[in-house]
């Protein structure tokens, strides 16, 4: 398969483990783009890469760049993905991949338009568990599914300021860590929920500080979600079955799931993969959607989780600056 030259925009944290997932495939990202340039320059010099853009917009013009990984604000995902499609680059974008769907029908149809792929890099449809996990409920093994249950609490220090509290750079708990969990809902389910009711608590500076989430498709598969920015819980997961049900730790990059069948009490341990690995995993699968190899990407399911975000977000009014 071709050797795919990566370009980020963006130097955080997911930036520099991209970075690092690179070094262990023996490879360095091409170049670097970044809104602060020291820090572009920065970054460059720790992990030996050749190439950093005087201005963001140069690494959408440069045509030896193949792939952009985009891990800026969510509220620059938009103009950004833009850019980078209508140049006829591949993206993988850190979620939330826009603010809403509206945002992600139009990337997608540029996408399509200059047959590129676009995804979201929403770690959780690349662990090897859950693919092995997959192929068990496809057996019908597990029976039908019957619920859902998620839970994701990260205790933030309460500063409004924070950019996990700030309206204007897209905060709050739905779309930084909810989207962990409704994808991981929608992983399960065998469509996509139509029926949806929520309850939200604000932060004092208007973002979704806390909320509680209930789905159900037409199949009668239901899911409950349990989300706060300002308490600690376990990042689990459970999908129950009619034969048995799957507990998941840490989710949104397991590598270990244990199966307890209903009739016996017999649990089945599940490990696959690494956690350590998960940026490992999203470059081979965005390289293989890229080569034509296989599509396992799952903007599908991503479009369903901003479907449902967004229509969450409209039920409780809360709408970001660049939505007025």
């Amino acid at each position: 398969m071709k050797q795919y030259n990566w370009a980020t925009l963006g130097c955080g944290v997911i930036a520099n483990e991209l970075a690092q997932a690179m070094e262990k495939q023996g490879r360095r990202l091409y170049s670097v783009a970044n809104r602060t340039h020291g820090n572009a320059v920065a970054f460059a010099e720790k992990y030996g890469i050749s190439k950093v853009y005087d201005r963001i917009e140069d690494v959408f013009a440069d045509d030896a760049v193949d792939i952009i990984y985009i891990s800026t604000p969510h509220n620059t995902h938009a103009p950004y993905l833009a850019e980078a499609l209508k140049h006829g680059k591949h993206v993988l974008c850190e979620k939330s991949i826009t603010l809403n769907s509206a945002e992600l029908r139009t990337a997608m149809e540029l996408a399509r338009g200059h047959r590129v792929v676009l995804a979201e890099a929403m770690t959780l449809y690349h662990m090897p568990v859950y693919k092995r996990l997959r192929e068990i409920a496809q057996s019908g093994t597990l029976g039908p599914l019957r619920m859902v249950q998620l839970n994701f609490g990260s205790y933030k220090e309460y500063d409004m300021s924070n950019r996990f509290f700030n309206l204007d750079l897209a905060g709050g708990v739905l779309l930084d860590i909810g989207v962990y969990a409704l994808s991981c809902a929608r992983w399960f389910m065998s469509e996509c929920p139509d029926q949806i009711v929520s309850q939200m608590k604000p932060a004092h500076s208007g973002v979704d500080e806390q909320a509680g989430i209930l789905l159900m498709n037409r199949l009668g598969e239901m899911a409950t979600i349990s989300l706060t920015l300002h308490a600690k819980q376990p990042k689990r997961g459970v999908a129950a079955y009619d034969k048995g049900f799957v507990e998941i730790c840490d989710y949104p990059r397991a590598q270990r799931a244990v199966i307890t069948y209903t009739e016996d009490g017999w649990q089945e341990v599940i490990e696959c993969g690494r956690t350590a690995d998960a940026l490992v995993y999203e470059i081979e699968d965005m390289e293989r959607a890229v080569s034509g190899v296989a599509d396992e990407m799952r903007l599908d399911y991503t479009a369903d989780v901003m479907d449902m975000m967004t229509r969450i977000r409209q039920s409780w009014g809360l709408t970001y600056p660049e939505e007025r």
